[in-house]
């Protein structure tokens, strides 16, 4: 994920500008950026249409809070590789479960209990992608996993998908597209791990 999206425009502004001056850690962003993601996905799991527009709107402040914690961290000088990978562990967590909010959500709707599974599918691949980032990053270091933005926007920033098909009421068919999307994708970051241990391979050779 590059730190010069929209969204990362839009944390500096409204988030971490106003609390670079207070006494707020980087850290203290990144959980609350989890307690509102696992919240955004508790509301999609009632199945009730007010609430699940609702957990839509939470999941996007926690995608702005996820893009403000390190930008905090950044404009302070308190980067640390501990708070990096608290980062992604919580952006694991929250990509994840968010799915899983939504698919328990629709188990009453037209795909009925096998929407439980799509869900746990798609939140299953999302999670497998993170964990291969972090361990991309380990053999090569902070930011090797980044794969760069397009006119503001990275890859990451297609989880705004999710709460905008909400509000279009399209929540069915963005499931079944995360559960079509994410293998494939974490697929292609299986390739992309491997590559790198065969990089890794031949320089130490």
């Amino acid at each position: 994920m590059s730190h010069h999206t929209w969204i990362h425009k839009i944390a500096r502004l409204t988030v971490s500008k106003p609390l670079a001056a207070i006494r707020v850690s980087p850290n203290q962003i990144t959980m609350a950026r989890l307690t509102l993601g696992l919240t955004a996905a508790g509301f999609l799991a009632l199945g009730d249409e007010t609430w699940r527009n609702i957990g839509a709107g939470v999941f996007v402040l926690a995608m702005v809070l996820d893009r403000a914690d390190g930008d905090l961290a950044r404009l302070t000088g308190r980067t640390s590789p501990d708070g990096h990978v608290f980062d992604l562990i919580s952006d694991s967590i929250c990509n994840a479960i968010i799915f899983v909010g939504l698919g328990i959500g629709l188990r009453d709707g037209e795909y009925g209990l096998y929407s439980v599974l799509l869900g746990l599918l798609a939140g299953s691949a999302v999670a497998t992608i993170l964990w291969l980032v972090i361990r991309i990053e380990e053999l090569e270091g902070a930011g090797s996993a980044e794969l760069g933005s397009i006119a503001g926007f990275d890859p990451d920033d297609a989880m705004l998908a999710v709460p905008i098909l909400i509000w279009l009421g399209m929540s069915e068919g963005l499931l079944v597209a995360a559960a079509i999307g994410a293998p494939l994708f974490a697929a292609f970051f299986f390739w992309f791990f491997r590559h790198k241990m065969r990089q890794q391979t031949s320089k130490s050779a």
